[in-house]
């Protein structure tokens, strides 16, 4: 069976789930054996509360915005069913693990651990990959060369979506970053064979042997201080 794993990533109403604080969005990517999916699951939520002046400028939602979306106990169960069984991928798995397990004891069920054993943080990879370094998600795109310019604002599906980059980045390895080489089957490397006898050598005419000779003196006008070109380093 493939391995399945959710990339979930949550937006809040502040910093602190013991105060009161709520979850407001959800936002889960599936990766099954670190291929993408489209099987996600995205959902606003009605906290039945105001939103913490500092955590709108972050995410942009506002009261208004959710006044008529679904409570998380409406949809915990759903919820529940989408990610049972998977691997989760969190950045920062304390923060979003202790608002879920909030969100779910309100409606009746169990902690979120229950349904997905195993937790993967990468904000915890990372400072151990990068350590003095910042980790945070923009951070993270622009080191591994993830494109995040369309992310003004955080949004619980786009973060996670980035993340899910993020991740298969961070668990690559450091000699392939951006992307994931695999070792060719038999039909492949027998369709790249040539047979070096069997080759045709097309010379250069005057015409062309000139103008390779004009770009050479460009090269080497350009790169005088660094000993000209390499093509005539190495023909000398």
């Amino acid at each position: 069976m493939a391995a399945r794993q959710i990339v979930l990533d949550t937006e809040t109403t502040g910093l602190h789930a013991k105060l009161g604080d709520r979850v407001i969005e959800v936002g889960c990517i599936e990766l099954l054996s670190r291929n993408f999916t489209d099987r996600h699951f995205h959902r606003y939520l009605n906290p039945e509360r105001e939103i913490d002046e500092g955590a709108a400028k972050v995410h942009g939602i506002t009261a208004e915005f959710l006044a008529d979306k679904p409570r998380f106990a409406d949809i915990a169960k759903e919820f529940v069913d989408y990610v049972s069984g998977a691997e989760l991928v969190i950045h920062n798995a304390a923060f979003d693990v202790e608002f879920l397990d909030q969100e779910l004891a309100l409606a009746g069920m169990k902690k979120l651990s229950a349904y997905c054993p195993s937790i993967v943080d990468t904000l915890a990879m990372a400072r151990e990959l990068h350590p003095g370094k910042r980790n945070g998600l923009d951070a993270l795109c622009e080191r591994y060369a993830i494109n995040n310019s369309h992310r003004t604002l955080h949004g619980a599906l786009l973060d996670a979506r980035l993340l899910a980059e993020v991740y298969l980045a961070l668990t690559r390895g450091q000699e392939s970053l951006v992307m994931e080489l695999e070792a060719p089957g038999e039909a492949a490397v027998a369709a790249a064979r040539v047979d070096a006898k069997k080759l045709t050598i097309l010379r250069a005419n005057e015409d062309e042997a000139a103008a390779h000779e004009r770009i050479l003196d460009a090269i080497d006008a350009v790169a005088k201080e660094k000993g000209g070109s390499l093509w005539r380093k190495l023909a000398g």
